[in-house]
């Protein structure tokens, strides 16, 4: 049995289901709700995928983490995919990007069978909630960049992650 895995929420530690991934693993493929309410099957081929994982898009840091994003995306390639995933419901997701003309960022909800929390290493046990995490995965289904953030109401590493996209960008034209 492996290490126990923790973040804190305002300083105090939770303990998250699911292996961590590293940079260079396979992605691994996952389940979650559409906003139409359907299941779909998020696979890798063909393009960049960044999946930001957030405990609630109502929630201050994940309000400014997906604004964020969106904003980034609008300047990156149209073959650059964002997803935002959480235990929210769909209704609420929709209705988010609804209010905020979030065109370039899909949401997923994970409430249904948390099948991308234990995948992907970051359902918090003890609130059923998504830790907050941002993946970078390359044309090629490769896990290019990792964070996990250790404290759920901090911001992840902005830069760092479209770097990763950049990165991904410009072996793909190699």
């Amino acid at each position: 049995m492996g290490e126990q895995r923790i973040c804190t929420v305002k300083g105090a530690p939770v303990t998250l289901a699911g292996q961590e991934l590293k940079t260079g693993e396979r992605a691994p493929s996952f389940r979650v709700v559409s906003n139409d309410l359907t299941s779909s099957v998020i696979e890798f081929s063909g393009g960049i995928t960044v999946i930001a994982s957030v405990p609630s898009l109502d929630t201050p840091v994940c309000d400014l983490e997906i604004k964020r994003f969106h904003k980034e995306a609008l300047a990156l390639s149209d073959s650059v995919r964002v997803i935002f995933i959480s235990m929210d419901l769909p209704f609420a997701q929709k209705r988010f990007c609804d209010d905020f003309q979030i065109k370039r960022v899909s949401t997923y909800s994970d409430h249904r069978d948390a099948d991308f929390g234990v995948k992907y290493g970051v359902l918090i046990n003890e609130l059923r909630l998504l830790s907050r995490a941002v993946f970078v995965v390359d044309d090629a289904g490769s896990i290019g960049y990792v964070e996990y953030v250790p404290e759920l109401t901090s911001h992840p590493d902005y830069d760092s992650a479209i770097s990763a996209v950049k990165s991904a960008l410009e072996e793909g034209r190699r």
